[in-house]
């Protein structure tokens, strides 16, 4: 198991089943258990800081606190986690959000970016939609893999939810082309915007039908 996690990043050997099954057993009241994230998450251990973040209580942490996390979370699962199950419930989202995407640390740029595709889907009216295209357009065919993977995600959220915008987004995927040969199993969606806009988009008409 240690292998084939090692293959995606991720320098742990656990199984991530058992490992929620662990953090469900932690039984104290609120204080001693965000203690207890905090001092799981500060051995840098990939599965002691993957049980942290189950067991924390997103809004306890500080801005400035959650920014340091972001740096030190290198590896992809504990990355992917602390963004999505942490940053998106902190009341710092906003903040975070703003001051990541432009960060020089591509792996920190691309939580930025995920936040940028979480708003799109819950609170649009935050965001420049149109600049978020502007910066997607001149940036992201030449981006770092992680911040390219990022950015795709918030073209395709834009092109999926806003019809406005849709003919855009699709033709700056085509123009692009950024993981276009992306090989993808059958019965899954390609990320290849253009594809997976496409795609969701007719799903979405066929429930509303």
């Amino acid at each position: 198991m240690r292998a084939a996690n090692e293959k995606r990043g991720d320098g742990h050997g656990v199984n991530l089943t058992k490992l929620r099954a662990v953090a469900k057993a932690v039984k104290t009241d609120p204080a001693s258990k965000q203690q207890l994230a905090r001092d799981l998450w500060a051995t840098g251990d990939s599965a002691s800081r993957l049980v942290a973040l189950l067991i924390c209580s997103p809004k306890k942490f500080a801005r400035d606190e959650l920014d340091e996390m972001i740096r030190q979370a290198r590896a992809p699962k504990v990355h992917d986690w602390l963004v999505n199950y942490v940053v998106r419930k902190s009341a710092h989202l906003e903040d975070l959000r703003l001051a990541w995407t432009e960060d020089a640390d591509q792996l920190v740029a691309s939580a930025g970016w995920d936040l940028n595709s979480h708003q799109v889907y819950k609170k649009p009216e935050v965001l420049d939609l149109p600049g978020l295209l502007d910066t997607i357009e001149a940036q992201m065919k030449d981006a770092p893999k992680d911040l390219q993977w990022a950015m795709n995600n918030t073209l395709a959220a834009i092109g999926i939810e806003n019809p406005d915008l849709r003919p855009r987004a699709l033709a700056i995927g085509e123009r692009l082309e950024v993981l276009k040969d992306y090989p993808t199993p059958p019965n899954c969606t390609s990320p290849f915007a253009p594809i997976w806009i496409t795609e969701i988009v007719r799903r979405n008409e066929e429930r509303a039908n």
